[in-house]
């Protein structure tokens, strides 16, 4: 039984023929994920928890754990994590300083990614597999535990898409959200989707607390195709039929990640699509410079952002810039890849660096 994979229900369901009270079960829970027990010795031996639980799961659960292989520390705040996976492939997590007062954490859900977006170097190293819950939520529990500020977000915007690998990302999410659990808000959960839409209009359909952000890039077909193959999978048509629909259910504003990318999508001609794609749908726009080791795309200039904010007046709806930060240690959207960079590296009690 391994105890960072059950969410509530599973572990009432797993511990039911103990008949334990439903004060045990939830000090067993909350042991697990919101005191962060690092054994299940600990766990099991939790105040009001009956001997006969105890001895069960000191003889039957487990509670393995990630690897910190290294962490790397930029100017600006953020620290990135490089995860060894006992289970196999190296993943990474970032977290996020908000101004002075909190934490939020960027999360992987897949080793690798399979959509093969051309600006991302996670989707250089092709798709490797899905991760388990307990492996999104250690990398939750191990920044949180070196945190020097409270963790009140998570964004699965880390490696791989999320939607890809739903019923563990949304068995997390709903762990994450738990009172008994990281007691994070739903709201404050959101899953960045490159346009699965079947999983979108499941999403939808389920009604989960938590946001969805839908990376668009270009509202118009062939120039989306060109750097996101999912387009020839899902094309943009259906993609914003299913954000109509998220938005109707939900009666919000749809979050559209627009990745600003020089001489590419920054044209009036791009705010004129966006205008007429999303005609009817209430949405908010987030531009995120573009970050490509590689060099082929460039972030856009000062003025070339500047002139397309000016176009984008026409679509009558919020427009904000999403600081992508960690540049320098390789933690900005798009790079993370477990691969070297800059930034001050961080001691790991017991481990000696080595390039990944």
């Amino acid at each position: 039984m391994n105890l960072k994979q059950l969410s509530l229900p599973e572990l009432e369901a797993a511990l039911a023929p103990l008949s334990p009270s439903p004060t045990a079960v939830r000090k067993v829970f909350a042991a697990v994920f919101a005191h962060g027990r690092k054994s299940v010795t600990e766990v099991a031996r939790s105040p009001q928890v009956p001997r006969r639980v105890t001895d069960y799961l000191e003889a039957h659960a487990e509670m393995p754990s990630l690897q910190i292989v290294e962490r790397r520390k930029a100017d600006d705040g953020f620290v990135k994590y490089l995860f060894d996976s006992p289970l196999g492939g190296r993943i990474e997590a970032v977290r996020i300083p908000i101004f002075d007062e909190k934490y939020v954490i960027c999360v992987s859900s897949q080793v690798g990614c399979a959509l093969a977006c051309d600006f991302c170097m996670t989707g250089k190293l092709g798709f490797k597999r899905n991760l388990y819950t307990w492996e999104i939520l250690d990398q939750v529990l191990q920044v949180r535990a070196e945190a020097d500020r409270p963790v009140r977000g998570v964004v699965f915007m880390g490696m791989g898409e999320p939607l890809l690998n739903y019923k563990e990302t949304l068995r997390a999410a709903g762990i994450l959200s738990n009172p008994a659990g990281f007691s994070i808000a739903g709201t404050a959960i959101t899953f960045s989707t490159a346009g699965h839409v079947p999983a979108i209009r499941r999403y939808t359909r389920e009604g989960h607390p938590y946001r969805l952000a839908f990376s668009v890039t270009s509202a118009m077909s062939e120039k989306r195709a060109k750097v996101l193959p999912i387009e020839k999978t899902h094309p943009l048509p259906e993609l914003i039929e299913a954000i109509r629909e998220y938005s109707q259910v939900r009666r919000e504003r749809a979050m559209i990640a627009y990745v600003a990318i020089s001489g590419f999508n920054l044209e009036r001609e791009d705010a004129e699509a966006l205008k007429v794609a999303f005609e009817g749908i209430p949405i908010k726009v987030d531009l995120i410079d573009v970050t490509d080791p590689t060099g082929k795309y460039l972030p856009p200039s000062a003025e070339e952002l500047s002139a397309f904010r000016d176009y984008l007046q026409i679509l009558k709806a919020p427009v904000a810039r999403r600081y992508s930060g960690g540049k320098e240690i390789g933690a900005a959207c798009g790079t993370l890849a477990a691969t070297q960079y800059g930034g001050t590296v961080m001691p790991v009690p017991g481990v000696v660096t080595t390039t990944p």
